[in-house]
């Protein structure tokens, strides 16, 4: 089994891809905030897990997988926060001028998510998502659910990241 070095840790995360969900715990250093992780520089070209829980969405019936180590390509992640009940601050100013919260849902491959993302009264909402397209967008309030998992209870998180290339957004 993997030993953490002095300056690691890990977080219980869940992260999203096209067909996939893991639930693990994700290592990193000790002085990364993981709930922004993927719009960190440092990111590796990997996402290391321990004691993981991979759902497999791969036709017929969703698979569970289980590995007491996982490694999985960082450039394929749509989706991650922190397991609940876990979570850290918000990642916005509340009294920032000319914001407001906009419901909003969005599909992140074979997983639906509806929740509020923060944008600006000055500009309308495609031009918002123009705006941060290729980037992570935090999405607030996020109610997690897929129809292809029936058993999967959806999942409330105050703080979520999206890959805004890999998403489709729905008003």
């Amino acid at each position: 089994m993997y030993q953490l070095a002095p300056d690691e840790k890990t977080t219980k995360v869940m992260v999203y891809s096209r067909n996939k969900l893991i639930h693990g715990e994700l290592v990193t250093k000790q002085s990364v905030r993981v709930s922004i992780l993927p719009r960190m520089q440092a990111l590796s070209n990997f996402l290391h897990f321990l004691s993981a829980q991979v759902w497999f969405f791969g036709g017929g019936d969703p698979r569970l997988l289980k590995y007491s180590e996982y490694f999985f390509p960082a450039d394929r992640m749509v989706g991650l926060h922190m397991a609940p009940p876990a979570c850290d601050p918000l990642d916005y100013e509340a009294d920032l001028a000319n914001r407001v919260m906009n419901d909003i849902s969005m599909i992140l491959g074979v997983f639906l998510v509806k929740g509020k993302i923060r944008v600006s009264t000055q500009v309308e909402l495609g031009a918002n998502l123009e705006l941060a397209y290729k980037s992570w967008l935090s999405v607030y309030e996020a109610d997690i659910s897929s129809p292809f998992l029936a058993q999967m209870p959806v999942i409330h998180v105050p703080m979520l990241l999206i890959s805004t290339s890999q998403a489709s957004f729905g008003l």
